[in-house]
């Protein structure tokens, strides 16, 4: 017996895809997704870059705001986390904060960070935006700020007389470093370093207007 022939009515349809974030959540996430693209992977931690930085859900930090300001972050998305601390070191001590999402809420926490970080990044480097809204107006320097704090809070301060870097292994978070400081009437230089890229400012009025834009309200 001959199979009745396929319509279009019958074949699957593509899922479509998410709807973008609201800006509140998508700031928050998009600082928490630069918070972990500023960190190597813990070094006991087999990660895989096909599957993104955030699908093990763990993070560490060698400062404790960064720490703080990520759990808060992550407490402001209902995503719970496990803050742990570990001290080590004879004659220099240091301390290490260890961020771990629990691995029931891992699937939820990379797909709201991956989602963030795509979302934040198109908006920091695809514009200008013809006709942009005023929300969009209000909100691109706003994503600007969270990246720049997040570099500040985690990313490996390279301090001169002459100016304030950031180092990272990120390329693509250097970029958005360097958009973002723009999108706050800051002119930065991006370089290539050993291992690294370099992002800094120029120390007086740029510096300042870089740090006083990423303090917390």
């Amino acid at each position: 017996m001959l199979s009745e022939p396929t319509t279009l009515l019958d074949r699957p349809r593509p899922s479509s895809p998410p709807p973008p974030l609201d800006w509140l959540t998508l700031s928050d996430a998009f600082e928490v997704a630069c918070l972990v693209r500023c960190t190597p992977p813990p070094a006991a931690d087999v990660r895989r870059l096909d599957v993104g930085p955030y699908r093990d859900g763990v993070a560490e930090f060698n400062r404790e705001e960064a720490a703080r300001r990520m759990r808060h972050l992550l407490r402001r998305l209902d995503v719970p986390v496990e803050h742990e601390l570990t001290t080590g070191g004879l004659r220099r001590r240091y301390e290490l904060h260890r961020l771990s999402v629990p691995r029931e809420h891992r699937p939820a926490y990379a797909n709201l960070l991956a989602a963030g970080w795509r979302q934040g990044r198109r908006e920091l480097l695809g514009g200008p935006f013809t006709g942009a809204s005023t929300a969009r107006r209000v909100w691109r320097p706003r994503l600007a700020a969270a990246a720049w704090r997040a570099a500040l809070l985690a990313g490996g301060r390279h301090v001169r007389r002459h100016c304030l870097g950031i180092r990272l292994a990120d390329r693509d978070l250097a970029a958005v470093l360097v958009r973002g400081a723009a999108l706050l009437e800051v002119p930065a230089a991006l370089r290539p370093g050993s291992g690294c890229f370099l992002v800094s400012v120029s120390n007086g009025e740029h510096r300042a207007r870089i740090i006083e834009s990423a303090e917390l309200g």
